[in-house]
């Protein structure tokens, strides 16, 4: 949610990042009027209370005419203070469901438009070259006995997969490997719940524009998260942190599940867009004014593992009108993926700024100061969509595949074999 007061001192930067995202920029005065309408009903309100209670102690100091007059004004008060007290709850009660529905203010810098928009940073690595027709990671991965989607859609539907043998060991070393990664950097790890209440789940902001993607278990009115960054953005909440501890920073471990509602078409070979899948997810508390350098922190993080895994990739600056909800400005990591002579997404990592503190009443308080709300961020450190640019990109002509230095001691092999 953002911050009112910004909103009011500089209306013109909540306008320009609604354009910048290709929202509409009307709702700025719609807010301010609610904004202006509720204070001064407020205003009134209290006003009202304060002569209500200055006339019912002159009730009891007096008699006769006046206490007849007074009991009457005392009436007319009781009744006007009701209404005050009602519209002011009505007009709040419009003005935080307008502000549910904002995104939050971009980041200055970050680059506008939509998904096509967006700005290449770097490329790091090379390219591999290959002296045979190369294999995609469905192919590899049905010779290595690793990857089933047969039967994934028997048991499942589609979009759904069994790792097996291989692809089993392969993703349990890969997020291993993050895991350890994250607990050298200081981050403290977590195993987090799937399943969410929906006031944790519309607090870190999945359930505005893209709430199509989330799955719902309407029996128990619980959503299934489709990141660990919901259960840890919702771990603190309503709760005011030590100021010196910051930042604090979680590693989350996690199945995730998106019902990749609108993709209907896009990726449906192989696993590159499932409707399972795990992932270790990074996540910081920190101060607001520190919420930039964390955010470089965390790409850093994530440059990391992709040298680990030996993958050729570049970092995007994603464009505003691709931002999710909370994010005031993300960037990406998408690893080469050289049967379809492309990039792949493999990890983005997203500034927050206090938008999400705001919705989950996370503060923190240093010593003698007035309670602040902390920023929050989140990078992915490793999924299960890291198995196709490896397998892609470390095959060999036989349709073995080379493991990753770094990743041998987590997986237990060097080459992955095919199965005979």
């Amino acid at each position: 949610m953002i911050d009112l007061r910004t909103l009011r001192e500089d209306p013109d930067r909540l306008r320009a990042s609604q354009r910048a995202r290709g929202e509409d920029d009307s709702v700025v005065d719609t807010l301010l009027d609610l904004d202006e309408r509720r204070r001064s009903a407020l205003s009134g309100y209290e006003s009202l209370r304060a002569e209500q209670k200055t006339v019912g102690k002159s009730v009891s100091r007096s008699s006769g005419d006046e206490r007849a007059a007074l009991l009457g004004r005392a009436k007319d008060l009781a009744a006007n203070v009701k209404g005050a007290e009602a519209e002011s709850e009505k007009l709040a009660k419009e003005l935080d469901a307008l502000l549910a529905g904002v995104p939050n203010i971009i980041e200055e810098g970050a680059p506008a438009g939509g998904e096509d928009d967006y700005v290449v940073l770097e490329e790091v690595g090379d390219k591999p070259s290959f002296d045979f027709t190369p294999r995609d990671h469905l192919e590899l991965g049905e010779m290595l006995g690793a990857i089933d989607t047969e039967r994934g859609a028997k048991v499942s539907g589609a979009r759904f997969f069994f790792l097996t043998g291989a692809g089993a060991r392969l993703q349990l070393g890969l997020l291993n490997m993050a895991m350890q990664q994250a607990i050298e950097a200081g981050f403290v790890p977590m195993i987090t719940p799937v399943l969410l209440k929906p006031e944790a789940m519309a607090g870190t902001g999945f359930l505005g524009s893209h709430s199509s993607e989330v799955y719902r278990l309407e029996a128990d009115d619980l959503y299934l998260v489709g990141t660990s960054e919901a259960p840890m953005a919702a771990y603190h909440g309503n709760e005011i942190l030590d100021g010196g501890s910051l930042p604090i920073r979680y590693a989350g471990w996690s199945s995730c599940f998106r019902r990749e509602a609108g993709s209907y078409g896009k990726d449906t070979r192989g696993i590159i867009r499932v409707h399972q899948f795990d992932k270790v997810e990074m996540f910081s508390y920190c101060r607001p004014e520190d919420a930039r350098e964390e955010h470089a922190r965390l790409l850093g993080w994530e440059k990391e593992m992709l040298a680990k895994a030996e993958l050729p990739y570049r970092v995007i600056d994603t464009a505003a009108g691709d931002l999710g909800t909370s994010a005031a400005r993300k960037f990406d990591c998408e690893a080469w993926l050289p049967t379809q002579n492309r990039y792949l997404e493999l990890t983005s990592t997203s500034n927050c700024t206090e938008f999400q503190a705001r919705r989950l009443a996370v503060r923190y308080r240093d010593t003698d100061e007035k309670p602040r709300h902390v920023a929050t961020l989140n990078g992915t450190l490793a999924t299960t969509r890291w198995i196709v640019a490896i397998l892609e990109n470390h095959q060999q002509a036989d349709g073995s595949v080379v493991v990753p230095k770094a990743l041998r001691p987590y997986v237990g092999l060097d080459v992955l074999e095919p199965v005979k």
